[in-house]
């Protein structure tokens, strides 16, 4: 038992250093990086989808798609008009520091100023793993229930942003949206929400004008540090 405590201490940090490594790669380039996590069927790639297709410079944008076996988010997403990289895990449960940094050698770094990363389908897995991002973005829709925050509470104590997806169902779900944040806000007080619905748009402007806020203050951080 003591072995294997030490070997994912060893395997965590081993994907520190190359997540830094990462880090600085994205700041010598002026690139913010957003790790996007969310349980299958949340909602992930129609969101991304949509901010795509709301945001302004899309040709500055670029995503790492992270799936298990297939390619069908990846070819929705490059169908939006941006540069893809798909990492297969073959059964792996979440994306690692090297498996960005490979994918990173297919991008045109000096071209983008924003990379989003869409991580495998898991709300506990990909929450361990830091990828050199700037931040992480957890995506959960209401017809999971109310009750994940206190379940699966790491997810919400890394993303400084939450995306509740599918609100046009919660007339149909026993969903209490206040409980739900209430502890989602007792986990971690400093939480960006939005409340979107992919299907009607709602909420998609605000989340878009949000992400290019941070956007800007990547571009402004780095001028200044130079």
């Amino acid at each position: 038992m003591v072995k294997e405590i030490k070997l994912v201490q060893n395997v965590l940090k081993a994907n520190e250093r190359v997540s830094e490594q990462n880090r600085n790669i994205f700041a010598e380039n002026q690139l913010l990086a957003i790790n996007i996590i969310g349980s299958p069927g949340a909602g992930k790639t129609t969101l991304l989808e949509r901010i795509i297709q709301n945001i302004v410079e899309r040709k500055a944008i670029a995503v790492i798609e992270g799936d298990i076996y297939t390619t069908r988010d990846a070819q929705r997403i490059e169908a939006c008009g941006v540069d893809v990289v798909q990492i297969n895990t073959g059964g792996g449960c979440h994306l690692d520091a090297p498996m960005v940094q490979e994918a990173l050698t297919n991008l045109d770094l000096d071209e983008l100023d924003l990379l989003i990363i869409e991580n495998v389908g898991n709300l506990v897995c990909p929450a361990a793993y830091n990828l050199g991002e700037d931040f992480k973005m957890v995506v959960m829709s209401i017809t999971e229930g109310d009750d994940k925050p206190e379940k699966y509470p790491r997810i919400f104590q890394e993303a400084k942003v939450l995306v509740v997806t599918k609100v046009d169902l919660l007339k149909y779900n026993q969903f209490d949206m206040d409980r739900f944040l209430a502890e989602v806000r007792g986990i971690n007080p400093g939480i960006k929400v939005f409340q979107i619905s992919n299907l009607t748009g709602d909420g998609i402007k605000e989340l878009v004008g949000w992400l290019e806020e941070q956007r800007n203050y990547k571009r402004e951080e780095q001028i200044c540090s130079v």
